[in-house]
């Protein structure tokens, strides 16, 4: 095999990234019992070891860790059925690559530049979820894709006519709905008066991080689905939002972009 060629296995869809990386910090989280050591463990910062658990949490339809904020100082998180069998899984199809990548090189000249290409797609989309469809308004133009995210809510979006049948989207298909953070506008309690936004997901905010000019708000939605809005500062003052408030996502139905598994 080439000097410096190994096989690395990465399994990526839009928006949706599984690495050695993430199935590390999952193991470490099953020995530690906690987001904090593991990210210690695995050399990732608190906050990076919690935005990758709820990453993962939020591609499965069930979560693979049930985690208390704790902190740096520590909080109890528990390795899930699902999230031991994603170990187990990965695990096999690591093994399984190295074997195929070791017999392919006996064979052919491999390019490492060009090999897999096709997988390398990626999105700067932070809110991704494995979602349902469960109906199709079709217009004269637009589609209408109304979807069951999990934990009791729903997403609905809005793309063309094309687009749908290009897809073969149907009540049943699974896909991903993705939505930038930017695009998220949060009201705070319930969001129940009247609004031209379609899409309106109630959570409890677990964290805040604020920077010089815009804030970072986490909302749990239950399910173990989470969702990241990024804000102004100023906003998230006058808001006085802080972790165990309620609050309200509003998302325009043309700003969420479907993807395929």
């Amino acid at each position: 095999m080439p000097e410096g060629l190994r096989s690395a296995l990465t399994l990526e869809r839009p928006g949706a990234r599984m690495g050695a990386d993430r199935v590390a910090l999952l193991a470490a989280v099953g020995r530690t019992g906690s987001i904090s050591a593991a990210a210690r463990e695995v050399g990732l910062s608190y906050k990076a070891a919690w935005d990758g658990v709820q990453a993962m949490n939020n591609l499965f339809s069930g979560p693979l860790v049930t985690a208390a904020p704790g902190g740096r100082a520590g909080g109890g998180a528990t390795l899930t059925p699902a999230g031991e069998k994603v170990i187990t899984a990965f695990t096999a199809m690591q093994e399984g690559l190295e074997r195929v990548v070791a017999a392919l090189d006996a064979q052919i000249d491999l390019d490492p530049t060009d090999m897999l290409w096709s997988l390398m797609m990626k999105t700067s989309a932070r809110n991704t979820y494995r979602c349902t469809v469960t109906q199709i308004t079709q217009g004269t133009v637009s589609a209408e894709v109304d979807m069951d995210l999990g934990g009791g809510q729903q997403i609905t979006a809005v793309i063309t006519g094309r687009s749908a049948a290009d897809m073969g989207l149907a009540p049943g298909t699974e896909v991903f709905a993705m939505v930038k953070s930017s695009f998220v506008i949060l009201a705070k309690g319930q969001a129940e008066g009247m609004l031209s936004v379609r899409n309106r997901l109630t959570g409890t905010v677990t964290a805040r991080t604020d920077g010089p000019v815009t804030s970072e708000i986490v909302l749990d939605l239950g399910g173990g689905k989470t969702l990241a809005a990024t804000i102004t500062h100023e906003s998230a003052n006058n808001l006085e939002l802080r972790p165990g408030d309620t609050a309200t996502a509003l998302i325009k139905a043309s700003h969420v972009i479907l993807a395929l598994p």
